[in-house]
């Protein structure tokens, strides 16, 4: 097996990886944002249009976030912000009052972590 092979292998093993991991945790957030250089699942958005003379201008706010990126040693992250004049779409996954299908108990059960213990 050449390097290149393994490096494939590796790639592809990381890429499904993320994949099943974006299935498990879906169902804990409200919204979905997709923008042309990554995807997010976050709790918390704020977006706001900046007009600009030539082209939009957006500029969104995010908390309680999961980005899509294989590369990133964790994708869990507490705030985000994003500027970009590019497309934007924005999926509210579930209402203000509904309750997440999943709870962050119920996911590390299913992904076979133990949640760290509380430490008051």
């Amino acid at each position: 097996m050449s390097h290149l092979d393994e490096l494939d292998e590796y790639e592809a093993e990381l890429e499904l990886r993320l994949k099943r991991e974006y299935n498990d945790v879906f169902g804990l957030f409200r919204y979905c944002v997709l923008t042309q250089d990554a995807t997010y699942l976050c709790n918390r958005l704020d977006l706001q249009y900046v007009p600009q003379a030539s082209y939009p201008f957006f500029h969104l706010k995010m908390e309680d976030v999961w980005v899509w990126d294989k590369n990133r040693p964790t994708r869990m992250i507490p705030r985000a912000e994003i500027y970009t004049s590019s497309d934007i779409t924005v999926e509210e996954l579930r209402g203000a009052d509904d309750e997440p299908k999943l709870t962050a108990e119920a996911l590390a059960e299913r992904i076979g972590e133990p949640l760290p213990p509380d430490t008051d």
